[in-house]
């Protein structure tokens, strides 16, 4: 199930990555203001990036902070680059979350987004 897929802009590649807020729903933070996610990235390495949200409730837009800068440099992601982050049941383990990197790319005329391997 898809929690969101977001167009990547000049913020989220230099400081951290803004979401809808819409998204909360699939992310339990246990009466914190922050949850860290143990997410796979397409090369199945485990990382732990930490989601944040404002303190106030009134705006809580949230924000992948720590660990996102590593795996924005690991992937070499640039503006216009899209993320997916796919949460996946797992009943043995409990909700797992998957993190998917997409570049646009034209095959036989046609705009479509390829995976990005990782440079790192």
């Amino acid at each position: 199930m898809e929690v969101f897929n977001k167009e990547l802009k000049y913020t989220d590649i230099q400081f951290h990555f803004s979401f809808p807020f819409h998204s909360l729903q699939y992310l339990d933070f246990a009466g914190e203001f922050f949850v860290d996610l143990k997410v796979k990235d397409s090369s199945g390495k485990l990382r732990v990036i930490r989601c944040r949200k404002r303190p106030n409730g009134v705006y809580d837009k949230p924000v992948l902070s720590i660990g996102w800068l590593q795996f924005v440099a690991d992937y070499e992601l640039r503006i216009g680059d899209r993320v997916v982050l796919l949460r996946e049941d797992d009943h043995r383990l409990g909700s797992q979350f998957r993190v998917e990197a997409k570049r646009k790319i034209i095959l036989f005329g046609e705009e479509v987004w390829g995976d990005v391997p990782r440079a790192n």
